[in-house]
């Protein structure tokens, strides 16, 4: 890797906070590149036109993420003087369309914290932290990471916020529920207290991302539902999906997610469409009830 990707990725870290997954990706594609044209520092136009041809079998979305990290890198150089020109526009530029996210009914959510809720009546601790989980899943809409690494500190006493830690460090306020509030309540009476995560597993650590998603599956099937319609990231979508449903602005929407692009949660507006058109239909000025109104006798539009 060149010292000028080095940088790029240093400066990615230090002043935008970028993830290391996130960082990770980035030094992938922008030393592949540099495998196949060299020193991007230095690469040419015609040098970056050759990409194409190297990305040909690859999917479209893969295309389009590598081009997006190179434009960046570019758009740096320029900035850093080490380069004069920006090749960016030779870069391959395909349309790749971003796929609609799984969307649960008000149905299956219900058919699913029905089965959690019947389970949690054991009071066993691993049925109370199971509810407590889904709870702040579809609740909060957490990413299934910023679930299982929930400090303690985290749980709100007074104001019915919590404080999560998503992408990039960033922190943000999500709501919590009278219904979260009160699982979470009766799990930290079970809960080892030896650990500074609110979902401890084995050695000090926090549960794991993978033991998430066996968890929600295998209460699925239980539930009689479909496994593999089932995810962490599923019941994130549905929290959203149906809080726009119910009314949500987008913008709020977007600050409950921890997007920090708008195009990211304008995704969600596709599964809105019928609330709109009824919205368009019955509050409109011009909206009519019944019949249209006849023209008068004098109508200069007659």
């Amino acid at each position: 890797m060149s010292a000028a990707t080095q940088a790029f990725l240093d400066m990615l870290a230090a002043e935008r906070g970028a993830a290391t997954n996130t960082l990770a990706a980035y030094a992938r594609d922008l030393a592949g590149a540099e495998e196949a044209i060299g020193d991007l520092s230095r690469a040419s136009r015609n040098d970056v036109a050759k990409l194409a041809g190297e990305w040909a079998a690859l999917a479209p979305s893969t295309v389009a993420r590598k081009s997006s990290a190179l434009r960046q890198f570019f758009g740096f150089a320029v900035d850093e003087n080490w380069r004069e020109d920006d090749p960016s526009g030779a870069l391959p530029q395909p349309r790749a369309r971003r796929p609609l996210p799984k969307v649960l009914s008000h149905t299956q959510v219900e058919q699913l914290f029905a089965r959690a809720e019947l389970e949690a009546d054991s009071g066993k601790p691993a049925a109370l932290r199971q509810l407590a989980l889904l709870e702040l899943l579809y609740g909060s809409g957490l990413r299934a990471t910023e679930l299982v690494s929930l400090p303690v500190s985290a749980v709100p006493r007074d104001a019915p916020l919590l404080t999560v830690m998503g992408k990039g460090g960033q922190a943000r306020m999500v709501p919590v529920s009278e219904r979260a509030r009160e699982a979470i309540s009766k799990w930290m009476e079970v809960r080892p207290a030896d650990s500074r995560f609110l979902f401890p597993s084995r050695g000090g650590k926090h549960l794991s991302r993978v033991r998430l998603f066996q968890l929600l599956k295998d209460l699925a099937v239980r539930a009689d539902l479909d496994p593999s319609g089932i995810s962490p990231h599923v019941l994130r979508h549905a929290f959203a999906t149906h809080l726009l449903e119910g009314g949500a602005d987008l913008r709020v929407l977007q600050t409950l997610l921890g997007h920090a692009d708008i195009a990211t949660t304008q995704i969600y507006t596709h599964v809105d469409a019928a609330r709109l058109v009824a919205l368009v239909n019955s509050r409109h000025p011009l909206a009519q009830q019944g019949v249209p109104r006849p023209l008068a006798q004098n109508d200069p539009s007659d």
